[in-house]
């Protein structure tokens, strides 16, 4: 991939930024200054102008034949499942660091991927309208110059159906947080639970610095604190990161209600919306689940991957048994728990 050296300025004065998960195919050249959202894949391809990609998990490819961009958001949602599920657990996995003082982020669902979530759902309400959303329709055509530097087309694949995806995302992890949380206090009914979460409704803007994610707001006051000569040392700029990481859980927290809170325009929980809110969540989790297995099981189906191996038996020896899998396995268990988990608050939610 050539993502440093292809200028369209005189001067070797431009930048590259993109997101976490970012993943450029092979041979993939492109132009600066460009900039990608979280968990973009850049399909084949030389790409003729600057891009700018808003929108996250995203296949981007350059259509040739046509002249045009396409961009299909939600694209690893859709068709690879189980890489995006499985890269997150395997950074975790892998994360071999004595000292884990530095909160690194690996979950493809935090505050910056979803504050990008967030920007794409009225990216499409602007563009299509969300009527012709509710419509299901199946492409969209961008104006000219604002995903490329360019006068071509610019076409969204899948537009409704990533739309309804990102919608379903927003609740799941909004769930997905107010049950970690729940799991760290005591409560005996929903509104003693409801009392405990953040009461701050305002979405905030996040920065990426170095695999963690801290608030905007955060930085700059740390920035400012430099320049003024209240932060002295390099010990104290690693215990604002020390401080940062500890206090993340229930920023992050904060964040997803507020992500929640906008999309349904809504300031607070009860009991009636919560339960619908678990209900999403269980269906969400299940389909994740569901696509972690299929996906992978399309390198057990496909003929151009068997073609390599003789028998059945040999694929299986080389590359294991598909219900043998430790990763799909596990998370059907994960599923199984998270169902339970559920069950039991929707009980307390009754009292």
């Amino acid at each position: 991939a050539t993502l440093g050296s292809n200028h369209n300025s005189r001067s070797a004065d431009g930048e590259m930024i993109a997101g976490r998960g970012f993943w450029p195919s092979l041979c993939v050249s492109i132009k600066h200054n460009s900039r990608f959202a979280s968990y973009t894949l850049l399909a084949k391809g030389d790409y003729p102008a600057e891009l700018d990609v808003p929108f996250p998990f995203s296949l981007v490819s350059n259509d040739t034949a046509n002249d045009q961009l396409i961009v299909m958001p939600g694209y690893w949602f859709m068709y690879n499942m189980y890489a995006l599920a499985r890269n997150a657990w395997k950074y975790i996995d892998r994360d071999k660091r004595i000292d884990k003082k530095q909160y690194l982020e690996y979950d493809f669902l935090a505050p910056d991927s979803m504050n990008e979530v967030m920007q794409t759902l009225q990216l499409l309400e602007e563009y299509a309208g969300k009527k012709a959303l509710d419509e299901n329709i199946d492409t969209l055509e961008l104006p000219a110059g604002i995903v490329e530097n360019s006068k071509r087309k610019v076409v969204v694949l899948k537009a409704a159906k990533s739309y309804r995806l990102f919608k379903e995302l927003v609740i799941y992890y909004a769930v997905e947080q107010i049950l970690q949380a729940a799991s760290t206090v005591k409560y005996k009914t929903a509104d003693e639970l409801f009392a405990q979460l953040p009461k701050k409704q305002k979405r905030n803007e996040w920065v990426n610095i170095g695999g963690q994610l801290i608030p905007v707001k955060e930085l700059d006051t740390l920035k400012q604190r430099i320049v003024t000569g209240k932060l002295k040392s390099w010990d104290a700029v690693h215990a604002f990161y020390a401080t940062q990481a500890q206090a993340y859980p229930q920023q992050k927290l904060q964040h997803a209600l507020s992500c929640l809170f906008e999309l349904t325009g809504t300031t607070k929980l009860t009991k009636e919306t919560f339960n619908a809110y678990l209900q999403s969540y269980v269906a969400t989790k299940t389909w994740m689940v569901e696509g972690i297995a299929s996906s992978r099981a399309k390198d057990y189906t496909s003929p151009f991957r068997k073609m390599m191996y003789e028998t059945e038996a040999e694929l299986e020896a080389v590359t294991g048994k598909l219900k043998e899998n430790s990763f799909i396995l596990q998370q059907q268990e994960e599923l199984k728990q998270t169902k339970a988990t559920v069950q039991k608050l929707v009980k307390q939610l009754k009292r």
